[in-house]
């Protein structure tokens, strides 16, 4: 008998800070709680962009958009 996997229980967090750090070559964007503790995150080439697409203002706008959806 396979050993099925546990889905993560959901956090619901009323409020949320999301850190930004933009690199010339990625964008990568974190949801956290008020004390830090990571709630989501994306990037933009986990997106779906690859390449010098990466460091485009759109790509961080859908990766950012994937981490919300996330939380």
């Amino acid at each position: 008998m396979a050993a099925g996997k546990k889905k993560k229980a959901k956090k619901n967090v009323i409020e949320g800070v999301a850190h930004i750090h933009a690199t010339f070559n990625n964008t990568i964007i974190t949801i956290t709680d008020r004390a830090g503790n990571a709630i989501a995150w994306a990037t933009a080439g986990g997106s779906g962009f690859r390449g010098s697409r990466k460091s485009t203002p759109f790509a961080a706008q859908v990766a950012a958009e994937k981490g919300r959806h996330k939380s």
